[in-house]
């Protein structure tokens, strides 16, 4: 079984939530989204982005148009990282990921609380956080990120398996 991970990150944390499918005991790939070129011989995708202003990044919203098709020919997960609400909790699901579970037939798309760290943000990043109220500090959830990932595998494992006709009542064959 072979996975797919992309995720379209500015500073690298939302890259780190998508690298957490990579201790569930999957074959895991994890390749930006601007540096694929093809999901042939993947069982599975799971694709996020970071979230800012309320949109997925460039890069997330480019691999869905360019593999729409071949997405909607097998598991498809979605993901966000982003804003954080007054109670450490993700806030909003993003427009563009309802567009992406639609055009990909996704299974299913997760909303995780992301980071905000002002000593990577750039001058007009941290102006903009400011004036969104963004609040600073590393808000995901490792245990819950973790959990969904082991839900992904099992997920694909068991389809793998129902496909392949082992479980049945033939013998397994």
């Amino acid at each position: 079984m072979r996975i797919l991970v992309t995720a379209a990150s500015r500073h690298g944390s939302t890259t780190e939530i998508a690298a957490a499918l990579r201790d569930k005991g999957a074959h895991v790939d994890v390749v930006a989204p601007e540096q694929v070129d093809a999901v042939d011989g993947y069982d599975a995708v799971v694709l996020g982005s970071a979230v800012y202003l309320g949109h997925w990044l460039h890069p997330a919203k480019t691999f869905v148009d360019r593999h729409a098709g071949a997405l909607r020919e097998r598991a498809v997960f979605l993901f966000s990282s982003g804003p954080i609400g007054d109670q450490d909790r993700p806030v909003n699901r993003p427009y563009d990921a309802s567009l992406a579970t639609e055009r990909t037939g996704a299974r299913e798309h997760r909303m995780f609380a992301g980071k905000l760290d002002p000593e990577v943000l750039g001058a007009g990043e941290r102006v903009v956080a400011r004036m969104t109220g963004g609040r600073t500090g590393d808000f995901r959830d490792w245990d819950a990120i973790g959990t969904w990932a082991a839900q992904i595998v099992e997920s694909v494992e068991r389809h793998a398996v129902e496909s392949s006709g082992w479980g049945r009542d033939n013998d397994g064959y």
